[in-house]
């Protein structure tokens, strides 16, 4: 009975939002801590200095998703967007 005072059905599309924001952020901590060359963790890696190691960088920032998007038009819905904005259809 208490539980329904607190949590109503009302909030539950803000902690959905907030649970994908959330879930963003965790994703990209969890990505620069593991895999980014500027990010060192252990003590051996940051007794190095500063490398300068391009091919590794180029590797970071140029992910899967970049590489996927990079030659597309900014469309969420190019169908749509075409069928009302292309005269000869």
């Amino acid at each position: 009975m208490a539980h329904s005072r607190w949590i109503r059905p009302e909030v539950y599309p803000l902690f959905a939002a907030m649970g994908v924001a959330v879930g963003i952020c965790g994703f990209q901590l969890v990505r620069n801590i593991c895999i980014n060359p500027e990010v060192r963790v252990n003590k051996e890696g940051r007794a190095a200095g500063v490398l300068e190691n391009f091919a590794e960088g180029q590797k970071y920032s140029e992910h899967a998703l970049k590489k996927f998007v990079r030659n597309r038009r900014p469309e969420i819905m190019p169908s749509i967007n075409s069928f009302f904005t292309d005269p000869q259809n």
